[in-house]
């Protein structure tokens, strides 16, 4: 028996007012004619009966109402253990089998946590099993009564995942369990309470009411580790001598140690170098070639020896040998100023990937387009017959096309290929102060992101251009467009209002020239934002939209082909959950590697302090007992059972009793005194 609020117990002094009014009764006598007093001595006269109590039925009822009360407000309870506080309950055992839990024998011993847990399901109740990673995993249906069987064969199939434990959607279903259910949750969660799968905000962690969550850690005190946090390398290699491959590598509760790290490429060992790695921090190693055959490679940086979570000892990356992609630029003849300044800028990248082909656009009439990653048409007026309709045909099936605007082409009436309306030229004066500058432009536009928005270029001649449904980039001061954009069939072409020389603007000679032909030429050769390594959970995109409807095959690192035939032909994009390499086949015949690392977050060790677990455990207004080893010691703890109902029952019981019992007694007084 115990008081949560004792202090209310000071209301019982209150116990004393009947006693009070019950002792107020006054001796009275009926007064009989004398015919004189002066011979009396006057006295105190006493009454044993006057001080005597009555009515002791409506006195103790009264001290009752008053003692029950204080009561009430004094919240008693009794300590009841856990496993007979609630009558039915549901079980659900929930094994975390993210990638942290492959260090040492953690899994194992989650498992084996588990198994143990299922020895607190009694005879008709529920339970359930759930493998907490990224996701939650029902492996088994809540039905009723649990086959304690069926729930240890769950538990005995749970296998290591490569994803990152998400504490708050374990949170979540949980509560939609609750909801569910609609009876108590008793939740055993065997995991190494790693501080990294908490999410943002601590609400996330909510539990539903009447559920009792109750942690088994697998946590060991020291859990020093050393890992290959990063690895920096290119998509695409075009000069194996210019390579740079950058690895991270880092420890988590370590001291400081050396490390060797070696460059594996198909298997093979490449270069290996050592490496101090500071107590508890990263140390940088860079390789600077990288020789390899064209084609698709499986790289691998690894660090020696190895610790109790040899894993994360090892990060996968995928490259593709192959050759520059080759850019057709069309000038007019004798018209070389714009090609000079733009091959400068493009060939200003390191590893760009692309080789400019200048041609004279009156030589262009009979050249194939479909092997280049872009066309530049650069200040064309009359083009051959038939070239323009190659372009069309071009951009129709998927190419792209970049045209800039001169003094040639003020003498078109259109565009050609986007066909946007031509309605002259904008000019100003190079040695007046007349001149235009952006006003406004989508600075997350592929070709501006790295421009900042072209800010501070002087543009002295544009050409004025009526948008129509083309969409506009970026436009000048005068409100003249300056960047359009327009999707051609399965293509696009991007317009450029002005040139690229230094006589219609200033562009060449500021910082933003060459990040603007970069990621222009990036975007336009489906070159940006390429990569081919990412973490685990992560989306690949599997088509575009000229490949809708063509099949698609994938091969995981099992060997196994993931994909049915339906999302073969459908599907867009498709989750990697498993380390190691995918390959994907297209329907062009080209075959491409994805390498997938688990994400290094799972890496760092540190365990959930202990005061979050105890915030986490009580929203779910659960007993407030410690994290236990052995679950069957949590479920037998004492779990406090508030009375202040049953006492608030009883004080509506009693003033009942009590009216009934004063108002007979009133009633009995007045026929006396009548």
């Amino acid at each position: 028996m115990g008081f949560l609020a004792p202090w209310f117990l000071a209301g019982a002094v209150a116990i004393g007012l009947p006693f009070w009014i019950h002792l107020l009764r006054q001796y009275r006598s009926t007064p009989h004619p004398f015919s004189s007093l002066m011979f009396f001595e006057r006295r105190t006269q006493s009454s044993i009966k006057h001080r005597r109590l009555r009515y002791l039925l409506l006195l103790s009822l009264r001290v009752a109402l008053l003692l029950l009360i204080a009561l009430a407000f004094a919240n008693p309870f009794v300590s009841r253990s856990g496993a007979t506080a609630g009558g039915p309950k549901m079980l659900v055992i929930a094994v975390d089998n993210s990638f942290s839990m492959r260090y040492d024998d953690h899994l194992a011993r989650a498992k084996q946590q588990a198994m143990n847990a299922v020895s607190q399901l009694h005879p008709g109740e529920r339970g359930q099993v759930l493998a907490i990673g990224s996701r939650v995993h029902f492996l088994t249906q809540p039905l009723e009564p649990a086959d304690a069987d069926q729930l240890k064969a769950a538990i005995q199939s749970i296998q290591p995942s490569d994803e990152q434990s998400s504490y708050g959607e374990f949170a979540r279903a949980l509560r939609t369990i609750a909801q569910s259910s609609r009876i108590p949750l008793e939740v055993h969660f065997a995991t190494d309470l790693q501080k990294s799968s908490l999410p943002p905000a601590f609400a996330d962690l909510r539990l539903g009411s009447d559920t009792n969550l109750v942690f088994h850690s697998v946590a060991d005190p020291k859990q020093p580790n050393w890992m290959v946090e990063s690895v920096t390398a290119p998509a695409k290699i075009y000069d194996p001598k210019k390579v740079r491959v950058q690895a991270v590598i880092a420890g988590m509760g370590t001291e400081a140690a050396k490390r060797t790290v070696s460059l594996v490429l198909d298997g093979k060992v490449l270069e290996t170098k050592p490496v101090d790695v500071p107590a508890n921090g990263p140390a940088s190693v860079e390789f600077l070639s990288l020789d390899s055959p064209h084609g698709f490679h499986k790289g691998e940086i690894r660090i020696e020896p190895n610790d109790a979570l040899r894993e994360d000892d090892r990060f996968d990356f995928a490259i593709e040998r192959t050759d520059p992609h080759p850019v057709l630029f069309l000038h007019p003849a004798g018209q070389d100023r714009d090609e000079l300044f733009y091959r400068s800028a493009l060939e200003s990248v390191s590893e760009a990937g692309f080789n400019l082909e200048p041609l004279a656009v009156e030589q262009a009439a009979n050249q194939s387009l479909s092997k280049y990653a872009f066309v530049v048409l650069s200040d064309v007026g009359m083009m051959p017959a038939g070239l323009e309709n190659s372009l069309r045909a071009y951009v129709a099936g998927g190419g792209s096309l970049l045209i800039a605007l001169g003094i040639h082409s003020a003498e078109l009436t259109r565009v050609p290929v986007s066909n946007e309306a031509i309605q002259g030229s904008s000019y100003a004066s190079l040695s007046g102060s007349r001149f235009e500058t952006v006003a406004a432009a989508d600075a997350e536009h592929p070709a501006l992101r790295r421009a900042n928005k072209l800010d501070g270029v002087k543009f002295y001649q544009v050409i004025r251009v009526d948008p129509g449904p083309s969409r506009v980039v970026a436009r000048l001061t005068n409100q003249v467009p300056l960047l359009l954009e327009k999707q051609v069939g399965e293509g696009r072409v991007l317009v450029f209002t002005s040139t690229f020389d230094n006589i219609s603007n200033d562009l060449p000679q500021h910082n933003s020239f060459v990040p603007f032909v970069e990621e222009t030429a990036r975007y336009l050769g489906a070159q940006q934002d390429i990569s081919t390594n990412v973490a685990a959970g992560s989306y690949i995109e599997l088509r575009s939209a000229k490949d809708r409807g063509a099949a698609i095959d994938v091969t995981d690192p099992d060997g196994t082909h993931p994909l049915s035939l339906k999302d073969a032909t459908a599907a867009q994009t498709f989750q990697v959950t498993r380390e190691g390499f995918y390959e994907i086949h297209r329907a062009n015949g080209r075959q491409e590697f994805v390498a997938v690392h688990a994400d290094r977050r799972e890496s760092d060790l540190t365990p959930v302090p202990q005061e979050t677990l105890d915030l986490w455990r009580n929203t779910g207004r659960g007993p407030d007992t410690p994290s236990s080893q052995d679950g069957s010691a949590a479920q037998n703890q004492a779990r406090p059972w508030s009375l202040w109902r049953y006492a608030l029952l009883l004080v509506l019981i009693t003033a009942i009793i009590e009216s009934v019992l004063a108002s007979r007694y009133l009633s009995v007084e007045k026929e006396v005194a009548s």
